[in-house]
């Protein structure tokens, strides 16, 4: 069993089937680069690659924004000069489509600087490029943008900008609140985004070659910095560049500005978390632009629930949501009960393709007829179909009761569970978060088995038959904390009739962020919300208990017959997270029955 697009009967058109309907039909020009001036006169290096032979004498273009290199120098034969490039290049010029890449600001060939993660500025900068593309004499005058992580984002941005040749986006394994998506899920301060990402921005930017190492994507030895554009023959230009890069601000710095959702800088008014994520503009994105979101069970911090969020808020004509058993850019297929190799074989561009082609080219490809939703059931492993998220309504409620049991009833007397929180809890290198600093995962939670013997337990009776969760899990705790903060970390598990623990999925949530708030337009949720703004957030008074809710990552996953659901709660994740409260692990404590039982909502169907 794998993830092919066969398993199911989710798609009148598979998107493997669609592909032997468009194979390729030309040979990829060898690219033209150039700078591209902006406004306030920073340079950016543009590559264009264009199809060989008999083609229509003005196509649509596919832009790809990016922070990792448009392309590498190559010092040697043999290396590919754009591994994040090359994907895109490969399948859709050959297609027919014009390939647009663009160094960002402050990054790769381009001059200026950075002053945060995906800046106002830049979103100013790809409403340039888009009139620089429409006027080359190649171009149809539509656009489109895809890429995965800063790279989708990045596509969101240029559409909100409004240009009217922006016709369709596909943001790949993207956020929509860089916030609650990706720096500070749950409130708490994600270690591998502020510190191993960081690193790789810093030597990615610099041209810091040696400290590309530990980057599977970036360290090949051949590779000898940004490739020039065409008129920079002696590459006085990119070292000039690479020379203002020293200027932009690094994210270890930076992040601690931010850790109250869209509350503003200390140095600028206008800079916060908002100013720099996809959701803050959505409602500039014009109505017929169509937006086709993608993620994954196992993508980084909340990227599924951010590209859920999306789906539910979009304005867009033709808005599409895929869900697979993902890693991060669909690098891995993370499910465990694959029996393939751990290169996922769905074959993701297929989809956007027939998106593009249907929105960019003008082609009738059936898309309309296609359910708006598609996601992978792991376990089962098969593809569904649905018409919007979550796919039912179902939902089947278990108590945290005595005895580590999860029960179909509360108790009528409450009781308490305390558990002691040690820093040194973590989920290991296997896990969901590792993509996010770029490090290379083919196994994941290889190592789960075990972890929870650390945490706090609750585990169903064994269920009688095959039953599916689908959606968002809820947990409602009513728990007191000896600090007047806490870091509250839930995990889901599969527990076999072997005795095997399998991770399904996990939510998090600072105490201090406990308060919940109705969502915005431009942030849907079928979950509970929380702003995270500094106006709601609230100490909690020690060992005073108080009801929180908060939900786990979105999954959908078969339970085998005898197994048993285990949850499990932890104080911290010292792999992954920041301590909450700094230096003093508190004694939590969970009611148990009574009138203020603590419970988990899981969306189950038989």
């Amino acid at each position: 069993m794998s993830d092919r697009d066969d398993s199911g009967q989710a798609w009148l058109i598979p998107p493997s089937e669609y592909l032997k309907r468009r194979p390729a039909t030309h040979a990829v020009r060898k690219p033209s680069s150039c700078y591209v001036t902006m406004p306030d006169g920073v340079r950016l290096a543009v590559d264009v690659y264009l199809p060989e032979g008999d083609r229509p004498a003005r196509i649509p273009a596919v832009a790809v924004l990016t922070p990792y290199y448009r392309r590498f120098k190559v010092d040697g034969q043999g290396a590919e000069p754009s591994p994040n490039i090359a994907i895109y290049r490969d399948f859709f010029v050959p297609r027919g489509y014009a390939l647009v890449t663009v160094d960002v600001r402050g990054c790769g060939a381009s001059f200026g600087t950075r002053d945060c993660f995906r800046s106002p500025r830049e979103r100013d900068d790809h409403r340039r490029i888009a009139d620089w593309i429409v006027a080359q004499p190649w171009s149809s005058g539509v656009i489109g943008s895809t890429g995965i992580s800063y790279l989708g984002a990045a596509a969101c941005f240029l559409a909100s900008t409004g240009h009217p040749a922006v016709k369709a986006v596909a943001p790949l394994f993207a956020v929509h609140d860089t916030y609650s998506d990706h720096v500070f899920p749950g409130g708490i301060k994600c270690t591998t985004v502020t510190e191993n990402y960081d690193a790789l921005v810093q030597a990615l930017d610099l041209d810091l070659r040696e400290k590309l190492a530990p980057y599977p994507y970036f360290n090949d030895p051949r590779y000898a910095g940004p490739a020039p554009v065409d008129e920079d023959a002696d590459g006085k230009l990119v070292a000039a560049a690479i020379d203002e890069h020293h200027d932009s601000f690094k994210m270890r710095d930076l992040a601690p500005e931010f850790a109250f959702r869209e509350e503003a800088a200390s140095h600028d008014p206008q800079l916060h978390s908002g100013a720099f994520s996809p959701y803050w503009y959505l409602e500039q994105i014009p109505g017929k632009v169509n937006i086709y979101s993608v993620s994954g069970w196992y993508d980084g911090s909340a990227f599924a629930t951010g590209s859920i969020a999306r789906f539910l808020s979009n304005p867009g004509a033709d808005n599409r949501l895929l869900l697979g058993p993902w890693d991060h850019g669909a690098r891995t297929n993370g499910s465990p009960f694959r029996d393939s190799a751990p290169l996922p074989q769905f074959p993701v561009l297929a989809e956007v393709l027939r998106f593009f082609d249907e929105h960019l080219a003008g082609m009738d490809t059936g898309l309309r007829k296609e359910a708006p939703v598609h996601f992978h059931t792991v376990r089962e492993e098969t593809w569904q179909a649905a018409a919007t998220w979550p796919p039912h309504a179902s939902s089947t409620r278990l108590y945290l009761a005595e005895d580590a049991r999860l029960s179909a009833r509360p108790r009528e007397q409450s009781s308490v569970a305390r558990y002691k929180v040690r820093f040194t809890t973590g989920t290991g290198s296997f896990s969901r978060f590792e993509r996010l600093g770029a490090l290379a995962v083919l196994d994941y939670y290889k190592d789960w088995h075990g972890r929870e013997d650390r945490m706090l337990t609750f585990a169903s009776e064994p269920f009688g038959r095959r039953t599916e969760l689908s959606g968002h899990a809820t947990v409602q705790l009513h728990v007191s904390t000896s600090e007047h903060d806490a870091g509250l970390f839930v995990y889901l598990s599969e527990v076999d009739a072997d005795g095997r623990s399998w991770y399904i999925t996990e939510g998090l949530l600072r105490l201090l962020h406990r308060a919940q708030a109705e969502p915005p337009p431009s942030y849907r949720a079928t979950w509970p919300f929380r702003s995270f703004r500094r106006e709601h957030a609230r100490h909690m008074t020690p060992g005073v208990a108080e009801t929180v809710r908060f939900a786990l990552l979105p999954v959908s996953w078969t339970l085998q017959a005898g197994s048993r659901l285990r949850l499990a709660i932890a104080g911290g994740d010292t792999d992954h997270f920041a301590q909450v409260p700094a230096g003093r692990p508190p004694v939590l404590g969970f009611t148990l029955g009574g009138e203020h039982a603590s419970f988990v909502d899981l969306p189950l169907r038989t």
